[in-house]
C-alpha cells in the first residue's frame, strides 16, 4: 500500500517529526475495518506501531469535533482502570490532514461480532466470562471521576433526565426533512415516550457514558476472557452510566431482532450480567427498568436516521430496510419492559 485516502503519509510523517514520534518512514500501512466509516490505519515507525484514527473521507458536519472529543476522552482515561485504546497524540486542526486525527496504541484483541478464535469458540467457561467482563467494563467507566478527570464540561449535566425524550424525538421528526421518507412506522412510539416522561427516576447521577456500548464496539484480550478495550467513542457523552447498562442489554445477544450478534451459546443471561454490574457497582438498581426503555428509545430513534436516508437515496435500501427492523424490534422490547415493570407495581 503506497496511499491511504484520507491521509497524506509525507505530512503524518512530519507532523509525526514534530512531536518526536519516531523518524523515517511509515511501514506496514494496514487499513483496519470496523463498524463506522472512519478510517483506520495500522503502520509502524522506528519499530513502534500506530493506529491513526480520522473522519470517513466525506465527512459529516460534525466530524472533526466528534474526533477531538474522543482524544480527549481517551487522554482522560489514561490513569483509569476502564479497558481503552491508550492515546498517544491528537491533532485538533483540521488543516493537517483534512480532518482532526488522533494517533493511538494498538490493541492485541478480537471483536466477538467476527467470529471467536480458540478456545473461545468451545469454551462456554470463556465465553461466560467474556460475557460478564462487558459488566466489569461499563462499571469501571461508571465509576470514573469525570471532574477530577478533566471532563466536567463534557456535556450537559442539568436537567439530563428531562431532555431525554424531547431531545430524540426532535432528532426523529428532523428526518422528515429528507426527500422520499415516508414518516416513522413504528408502533408504541409515542407511549414508549410518554411513558419515559410519566417514570423519570428521582435519582440520576451523571458521569461519563461510552453511549454505544455493546459487543460490537470492544476488543477481547486473546489470552484471557476479559476485554482489552472499549472502542468507538464517538456518541461518548456524560449522563447517567446506567443507560450504557441498558443500552448492553437492549443489544444482548439473544434471540430478537434488535440483538448484536456473537455466537456463543455460553454467554450469561441478561439477569447473571445485571448481578456482575451490581456487584462491582453499589448503586441501587431499582431504576433500571426505566433506562433499559430509554435506551432502546434512543437507540431505536437513532437507526431510524438510517432508514430516512435510505428512502432519500442516501444509503443502501437492505441496510436501511433492516435497521428499521432493528427499530421495531427496540420498540417492541421497550413495550414488553414497561409491560413487565407495570406487573412489578
Amino acid at each position: 500500500m503506497t496511499s491511504v485516502p484520507g491521509v497524506d503519509l509525507d505530512t503524518l510523517a512530519r507532523w509525526m517529526d514534530t512531536r518526536g514520534l519516531g523518524d523515517g518512514p511509515l511501514e506496514g500501512l494496514e487499513l483496519i475495518s470496523g463498524g463506522t466509516q472512519n478510517v483506520l490505519l495500522r503502520f509502524v515507525r522506528s519499530g513502534r506501531t500506530y493506529v491513526l484514527r480520522r473522519p470517513p473521507v466525506h465527512k459529516r458536519a460534525n466530524s472533526d469535533e466528534t474526533m477531538r472529543r474522543e482524544s480527549r476522552v481517551l487522554a482522560a482515561l489514561a490513569d483509569s482502570s476502564v479497558p481503552h485504546p491508550g492515546l498517544i497524540a491528537a491533532e485538533p486542526d483540521p488543516e493537517v490532514l483534512g480532518a482532526a486525527f488522533f494517533l493511538m496504541e494498538p490493541v492485541d484483541g478480537f471483536n466477538p461480532t467476527l467470529g471467536l478464535p480458540p478456545p473461545f469458540d468451545t469454551d462456554h467457561s470463556w465465553q461466560r466470562e467474556m460475557g460478564l467482563s462487558m459488566a466489569d467494563a461499563i462499571a469501571a467507566l461508571a465509576a470514573v471521576d469525570h471532574v477530577a478527570a478533566g471532563l466536567a464540561d463534557f456535556g450537559r449535566a442539568d436537567g439530563w433526565a428531562e431532555r431525554q425524550v424531547g431531545r430524540w424525538k426532535k432528532q426523529l421528526e428532523s428526518y422528515s426533512e429528507l426527500a422520499g421518507y415516508p414518516g416513522p412506522d413504528i408502533p408504541g412510539v409515542d407511549a414508549v415516550g410518554e411513558w419515559l416522561d410519566r417514570r423519570r427516576p428521582a435519582d440520576v447521577r451523571i458521569g461519563l457514558m461510552h453511549g454505544d456500548f455493546h459487543f460490537a464496539n470492544v476488543l477481547v484480550r486473546r489470552d484471557r476472557p476479559t476485554l482489552a478495550a472499549m472502542v468507538d467513542w464517538e456518541l461518548a457523552t456524560l449522563g447517567d452510566p446506567l443507560l450504557d447498562l441498558g443500552h448492553l442489554l437492549a443489544t444482548w445477544p439473544v434471540q430478537n431482532a434488535a440483538a448484536v450478534g456473537v455466537f456463543a451459546p455460553g454467554l450469561p443471561s441478561i439477569d447473571d450480567v445485571i448481578a456482575r454490574y451490581a456487584a462491582a457497582n453499589p448503586r441501587p438498581l431499582d431504576d433500571l427498568p426505566w433506562f433499559r426503555v430509554l435506551a432502546c428509545y434512543r437507540l431505536g430513534l437513532i437507526l431510524e436516521g438510517t432508514h430516512a436516508r435510505a428512502c432519500a437515496g442516501l444509503a443502501p435500501k437492505d441496510v436501511g430496510d433492516m435497521l428499521h427492523a432493528t427499530t421495531v424490534a427496540l420498540f417492541e422490547q421497550a413495550l414488553d419492559l414497561i409491560s413487565a415493570a407495570g406487573r412489578r407495581r
